[in-house]
């Protein structure tokens, strides 16, 4: 994730179709070694779903048969369900057999479980449990959700199901974890005309005596419940086949014209998939369901062959469309396919290892990006995937990547950046560790061993382990049971007849622990001299040492592959500083977020990075000059109510970025790479947010010629022009851009336009936006993403305001996310009154195991004041030395 059927024979209902996967499944292990919320004494092993909707009045009906195998003798069964009503609950043994009606039926809504109570017990053995039963059709996306749009004029309502991690208890009582995987047969009664989609194909649709359709699909191979989706609307669907599998994108009528790249980059990962895995993907069809609205949780989830995304993250508008969303759309079909193996065919038996499926699907996306686009340079972005994962890895409130999981809650907080990022880092080192070839052998190994099973971290490490011959499990145990940012210390060089030694020490790099006693890793270590090979050792017990060839300055974790810090003597910085230039953009990229980070941690000056931006290259690459660029802003940002310190700030950042812009200019010239016009656009949003007077006169300039001239404004250079135009809105700009969001008959540019309502630096017109926020103007998922826009530049404002609006905010939040969507809004301040506020929200609304967003933001906070107080002084002296 990057974030419904009546009337079939039971017999025919609960049969494999004859297209069913032929891989042999993985032996099953042991249920008493798998967390489990319910009682152990049963297994579902395939459910029979018939579901009805009714999507105008928000509400549906269904009837599912479960086939099960009772283990213990019991006289009840006990399954996940949220938010159902049952009318009927009926066991039978097999056909032919009396069914025995429940006796009772208790339902807890907090434990979110349904228990079938029988007169009879049942015996160990093979049952069908029939369940008649309603639910409630969402407006949010947490289990059957609707979403309404505006299509040609006209109102429309598409309904889609999000189940991840533990919603599917909300349309289909189940065990509803992933260890308890089992098949599905769907059917679903709908309203002619409409298109439903599923997991797999349809394989019958026929024609009901009220005018309704009844669509039947075939039967899934066996997977977990979070992954089975259903999908009906007003929609199209475009079509390609690779291997002998249909590809398809389906988007709202009339839309189906931006899903071409998305399609074409579906079929190229797929190939890719298909050979770098060894297991073939299994299923006869794989849809990307583009959706209009957006979530705060999350953009694409990979239900398996029905991949759900929101069409600001996948479709290509003209109007509108830059590289970065070219890129972006690319990312999610790399990112959301791998999950069809790392995740759909292969499930962590628990949330504790989720990382098996994000970690692995961050680490495939951007492998599979460099492979297929190397013109994107994408293998740059692994620095900035790092430094996402350290930032929260080096504060007391991270967790380590496999993390014990107990409940619901805790699972859905563990969709963060130590499971994605930290855990796609530590496989790019391992992977770099072992080799690539013995890595994807291992790989290969682990698919073909576990398919349509459950697993655990060690089972993987075993497989890479047998391929590799080299000893992986214990330092991906290091690097996966504990928390935190190794940090490697290197003594100054010794150069002796051509060769450099290097004496290492490990330690533990930490932003708010300043006395923490070091935890113990195994560190894989390359470094080199500047423009010589180089070489490589496993730092254990605390220390190492490595020669290498050639003299110069000293480069540690050489390519950027390795997950801890770097702390050079004064000296050795000073001589790497002086040999920027002839470093691999990589390597620059990393020795300035070296800098940075150490620099705001006290380890290092915080003028490092200012030195290694004032002497960049006028001709580094754009990724270097997009960090610089990005950095600079930021700063910007902590120099609030410090106007003339920010002033002398954003001097030094106009002299340094506005002759880039200028070079590369506003209009892109032909054949022109993709990183120069991701440069471009981080550029303009970046000058004119240190106040740059020609970057906002010509932002302006262009805006309001569109009015008359479209190609005032193209659509390469329209999101970050109205990013300028509206953190600089007056009133009129502010009403006219309202005006602009009103009137756009395109759902995605619409949410766009809405969005950009809550980027006002002006405080007034930010509480406009909040108030516009909870009206019925912006759709229903629209609110709350305005909500946060505002909290990037007034997080006091917003917090403070979803709070005193509690339920109403609530409402337009997906379930799944409430208790992390309210921190996040507080999270950017540097207020130290914002840390009593988070304390008192979470003591009033949150039980102890959902306090963990609340928790981290805390930590933010404080870290945010230490560095305003304390590091950027020295930013603050540099400035006046340099001045310009």
């Amino acid at each position: 994730m990057q974030r419904s059927l009546i009337s079939l024979a039971v017999m025919a209902l609960l049969g494999l179709s004859a297209g069913a996967p032929t891989l042999a499944a993985a032996p099953a292990a042991k249920a008493a070694q798998v967390t489990t919320q319910l009682p152990r004494t049963a297994v579902p092993t395939h459910y029979a779903l018939s579901l009805t909707p009714d999507a105008a009045n928000s509400r549906f009906s269904a009837t599912v048969t479960i086939a099960l195998d009772v283990k213990q003798t019991t006289s009840s069964l006990t399954l996940n369900a949220a938010d159902l009503k049952f009318s009927a609950a009926a066991l039978s043994a097999g056909p032919g057999k009396a069914p025995q009606a429940a006796s009772k039926i208790d339902v807890d809504n907090d434990k979110q479980t349904a228990t079938f109570h029988f007169a009879d017990a049942l015996k160990p053995g093979s049952y069908q449990l029939k369940l008649d039963y309603t639910g409630v059709i969402g407006t949010q996306a947490s289990g059957l959700f609707s979403l309404d749009y505006e299509n040609g004029g006209a109102k429309q309502r598409a309904l889609y199901t999000q189940f991840e991690n533990s919603d599917a208890r909300r349309m289909i009582p189940s065990w509803d974890e992933p260890f308890y995987k089992a098949t599905f047969a769907l059917e679903a009664t709908i309203p002619a005309g409409q298109m439903a989609v599923s997991n797999m194909p349809v394989t019958s649709t026929t024609k009901l005596a009220d005018g309704r359709e009844l669509v039947r699909f075939a039967t899934s191979p066996k997977m977990s419940t979070y992954l089975l989706f259903f999908g009906l609307g007003e929609f199209e669907r475009a079509t390609a086949v690779q291997d002998g599998v249909e590809l398809g994108v389906v988007t709202q009528k009339g839309a189906l014209g931006q899903a071409q790249f998305a399609l074409d980059s579906s079929r190229d990962v797929l190939k890719e998939y298909n050979d770098y895995f060894g297991v073939k993907y299994p299923l006869p069809k794989l849809d990307n369901i583009a959706a209009p609205g957006r979530s705060q949780f999350f953009s694409a989830m990979e239900n398996w062959g029905a991949i759900f995304t929101f069409e600001n993250s996948i479709l290509l508008n003209p109007r509108v469309a830059t590289q970065s969303d070219k890129e972006a759309s690319f990312l999610v079909a790399a990112h959301e396919m791998a999950h069809q193996w790392f995740g759909d065919l292969v499930t962590m038996a628990w949330w504790d290892d989720l990382w098996l499926n994000e970690g692995f699907a961050t680490w495939m996306e951007t492998r599979t990006t460099t492979r297929l686009h190397p013109e994107w340079n994408w293998d740059l972005r692994t620095v900035g995937i790092r430094e996402g994962a350290m930032e929260l890895d080096a504060l007391a409130t991270t967790h380590p990547v496999v993390q014990r999981i107990a409940t619901v809650e805790q699972a859905s907080q563990a969709f963060d950046n130590i499971t994605y990022s930290k855990g796609a880092s530590v496989i790019r080192m391992l992977e770099n560790y072992v080799g690539e070839d013995a890595w994807r052998a291992g790989v290969r190994s682990y698919m073909a061993k576990h398919a349509y099973g459950n697993t655990v971290s060690d089972d993987l490490w075993r497989e890479v382990e047998k391929a590799a011959h080299k000893p992986v499990t214990a330092i991906a145990h290091d690097f996966t049971l504990q928390p935190g940012v190794p940090l490697i210390r290197v003594a100054d060089a010794v150069c002796k007849n051509g060769k450099t030694t290097i004496q290492l020490t490990q330690g533990e790099f930490s932003k708010d622990q300043d006395n923490k006693k070091p935890l113990s890793w195994r560190v894989p270590v390359i470094a080199q001299t500047i423009g010589n090979a180089s070489a490589r050792t496993l730092v254990s017990g605390g220390k190492g040492s490595l020669t290498l060839p050639g003299c110069g300055a000293v480069l540690v974790n050489a390519d950027q592959t390795g997950y801890y810090r770097t702390l050079y003597t004064p000296k050795a910085f000073g001589a790497l500083a002086g040999s920027f230039a002839s470093m691999s953009t990589i390597d620059q990229l990393g020795l300035l977020s070296e800098s940075w980070a150490m620099g705001l941690a006290g380890l290092m000056p915080a003028s490092s990075f200012m030195d290694l931006a004032n002497n960049a290259p006028a001709n580094a690459a754009p990724e270097v000059w997009q960090k610089i660029a990005g950095t600079l802003a930021g700063l910007h940002d902590s120099y609030e109510g410090k106007p003339e310190q920010r002033a002398a700030l954003d001097r030094f950042a106009r002299a340094k970025l506005a002759p880039v812009l200028a070079r590369i200019g506003w209009e892109a010239s032909k054949d022109e790479a993709g990183p120069v016009a991701n440069l471009r656009e981080t550029l303009i949003v970046a000058l004119g947010e240190v106040g740059d007077e020609g970057v906002i006169a010509e932002a302006r300039r262009r805006y309001a010629a569109s009015a008359t001239d479209p190609s005032a404004m193209p659509a390469a250079l329209r999101q970050p022009i109205l990013g300028v135009i509206a953190a600089n809105a007056d009133v009129a700009t502010w009403d006219q851009l309202r005006a602009a969001a009103k009137a756009e008959q395109s759902n995605l540019i619409k949410s766009q336009l809405y969005d950009l309502l809550g980027a006002a630096s002006d405080k007034a017109l930010a509480q406009r936006a909040l108030d516009l926020a909870l009206t019925d103007e912006p759709d229903a998922t629209a609110g709350a993403s305005i909500i946060s826009h505002v909290a990037s530049n007034h997080p006091d404002l917003a917090f403070d305001y979803a709070l005193s609006h509690r339920e109403q905010v609530e409402k337009i939040v997906d379930g799944a996310s409430r208790s992390r969507y309210f921190p996040g809004l507080g999270r950017r301040s540097a207020d130290p009154a914002m840390i009593g506020k988070l304390q008192a929200y979470a003591k009033d609304n949150l039980p102890p195991e959902a306090q963990g967003d609340v928790k981290r933001a805390i930590s933010a906070i404080e870290y945010r004041i230490k560095v305003r107080t304390q590091r950027l002084p020295q930013i603050t002296d540099w400035l006046k030395q340099h001045a310009v």
